[in-house]
């Protein structure tokens, strides 16, 4: 029996059967001319192939489910188009979430690294607090950590409130220039 005389509707029926050398005609008469038709809209010849072969292990596979309404030519050019376009659509979820999840991580690092840095700070400005003397660390700590007005630390610690301020400026006196310098390390 020689295959290639058998119309396509008949290779579809044989097909539809289980006939391998029917499918086998099929592939031969239409695999090359779909590959063209598929390279020549996406320019990609591996892409093409991957296309065209999923194209005919879905027509195997669904054989006794397919119904034709039309050619196989056109069903097959039009089962070809719809594969394009589902790689396209592939394609581009592809790129949009490629592009959210390095959004997301650039986002994340910088999110982290800002923090890290910003913890290294608070160690650093902790260290320098910890290195001024006892009563005037005692004063600094009362005012930018507990909030307390000069009055009120004055109260505490029974001095008067030109000491407050006097032991509060002296202490910003000595951690400004050495903050300055760590923040510019810091943040180069």
């Amino acid at each position: 029996m020689c295959y290639r005389s058998f119309s396509d509707a008949d290779l579809f029926a044989l097909l539809g059967n289980g006939d391998h050398l029917a499918f086998t005609q099929i592939y031969e008469r239409y695999s090359g001319k779909l590959y063209v038709h598929v390279y020549n809209r996406i320019r990609n010849r591996e892409e093409a192939r991957d296309v065209i072969h999923e194209l005919f292990a879905a027509l195997w596979n669904k054989k006794d489910q397919i119904v034709l309404r039309t050619e196989l030519s056109a069903y097959l050019y039009t089962a070809a188009r719809n594969r394009l376009i589902d790689l396209v659509n592939r394609k581009k979820i592809h790129t949009d979430y490629t592009s959210t999840l390095s959004s997301f991580v650039v986002s994340k690092t910088n999110i982290t690294d800002h923090q890290v840095r910003e913890k290294e700070l608070e160690k650093l400005i902790e260290k320098e607090i910890n290195a001024l003397p006892e009563k005037m660390r005692e004063v600094f700590n009362l005012s930018r950590k507990k909030h307390m007005s000069h009055r009120e630390i004055a109260d505490v610690l029974q001095i008067s409130e030109f000491t407050v301020r006097k032991q509060i400026n002296n202490a910003l006196k000595v951690l400004r220039p050495k903050l300055g310098k760590l923040m510019n390390l810091i943040f180069l």
